[in-house]
């Protein structure tokens, strides 16, 4: 499974935004963005509000790969 942070910013790159931008809609400094870009895991909520922001459903795909590696 690739990293969340990595799929963060692979979607950011994808929208052409910047961690300035998605710093602005989490009420968080740049350097925290940065920060979760290169996590390899990450809080529920936290990935819940940037899913919104980005409107890209990270855990239905988290989840479609669990049920692969399972079944």
């Amino acid at each position: 499974m690739k990293p969340i942070g990595e799929m963060i910013k692979e979607e950011l790159e994808r929208q052409e935004r910047t961690a300035g931008w998605l710093a602005t809609k989490l009420f968080c400094h740049r350097t925290n963005v940065y920060n979760i870009m290169s996590r390899n895991d990450i809080d529920l909520l936290l990935l819940i509000r940037i899913s919104k922001i980005l409107h890209r459903n990270f855990l239905k795909e988290i989840g479609e790969e669990i049920e692969n590696d399972v079944c």
